[in-house]
């Protein structure tokens, strides 16, 4: 791995809502002064709850939806606004898998049809040469051209995000964006395509954004891992340090549980209460109502990431100055 491929800065996207039509407009902060990096050839995991941002984190790194602050930069260079002649261009780099891979397609078209389609977008090689790159491109998922004949219907889950996978990966992306791209599958199926991204990562050597709730996949796939918690990043560290020893209180919460061998039911964290409504968010650290931990400081000030170590970040005041305090 080398320097930043992916680099995001502050950023923060806000949606206005209103309940009924003559409401309130409320105001929901999905993602809160969120930074991160991803080295060329790395996989950063990004974790948290339902509702945490993660997802829309990805969209704001892909130039999907444009930010309300802050700048992604990939390559160095600021992501183009979205819908410009550059920014269409730039979409044969980034590509995303999303979370209902019967969604991602058209019923109505062949699988092989639909994975050519980017070469015909993007006009990426001779026009007779696109349909035996498409049928590579399947064989390099493990479908076969009968496969390619056939309608999204007609394939199982897995199958159908395979065929999402070789459509993503036609214009040689160097990044890839992978929304929970196997929470719908199951979990024998789900491994296969764990697998399947690995090598693919491995031989082609892509740099990844994995987004999912199952922290067991992400324990697999990524080198390092963010863990977001109602629009914030409130922990990162490298996949091992922070599976082995989690510092946030959210994150051990999160950890504890997932199976794990000789982990214990009786081990389990578990949280108090929901997550808050995000457009009515706590004063101070937004975690500190469920927190068996929390200090006075917690329900005043918003804690921002420090580093108690030279490879970890963690948002919270038990840590302050790179200090634990007692817990």
């Amino acid at each position: 791995m080398t320097g930043p491929l992916v680099q995001a800065r502050a950023l923060r996207k806000v949606y206005a809502s209103r309940r009924g039509i003559f409401g309130r407009v409320s105001h929901v902060r999905a993602v809160d002064d969120v930074s991160l990096e991803i080295a060329k050839g790395e996989t950063l995991g990004l974790v948290g709850e339902s509702g945490s941002g993660k997802s829309t984190t990805g969209r704001l790194v892909l130039g999907l939806e444009q930010a309300d602050n802050g700048e992604v930069r990939f390559a160095d260079a600021p992501m183009p606004s979205m819908g410009t002649q550059v920014w269409r261009t730039q979409r044969a780099r980034v590509q995303m898998i999303y979370q209902d891979p019967l969604g991602a397609l058209d019923k109505r078209l062949t699988i092989l049809d639909q994975v050519r389609e980017p070469l015909d977008i993007h006009d990426i090689g001779e026009r007779s040469e696109r349909d035996q790159r498409a049928l590579e491109l399947l064989r390099s998922v493990d479908l076969s051209a009968e496969h390619g004949r056939r309608y999204p219907g007609e394939l199982s889950g897995g199958q159908r995000q395979r065929a999402v996978l070789a459509r993503a990966l036609a214009t040689r992306p160097e990044f890839l964006v992978c929304d929970e791209p196997v929470s719908a599958l199951d979990v024998s199926i789900q491994a296969q395509v764990v697998n399947l991204l690995c090598d693919l990562q491995d031989r082609l050597g892509l740099t990844m954004l994995f987004i999912s709730h199952d922290l067991r996949v992400v324990r697999q796939v990524s080198h390092r891992v963010a863990v977001m918690y109602l629009g914030q990043i409130v922990e990162t560290g490298s996949a091992d340090d922070l599976f082995s020893a989690p510092l946030h209180p959210y994150t051990r919460a999160l950890v504890s549980a997932s199976p794990a061998p000789g982990r214990r039911s009786a081990d389990r964290i578990v949280l108090q209460g929901d997550p808050p409504n995000p457009a009515d968010r706590p004063s101070g650290c937004a975690f500190h109502p469920r927190c068996a931990n929390a200090l006075a400081a917690c329900r005043v000030t918003q804690p921002t990431l420090s580093q108690p170590s030279a490879t970890r970040s963690v948002a919270c005041h038990l840590y302050a100055d790179g200090q634990r305090s007692a817990a």
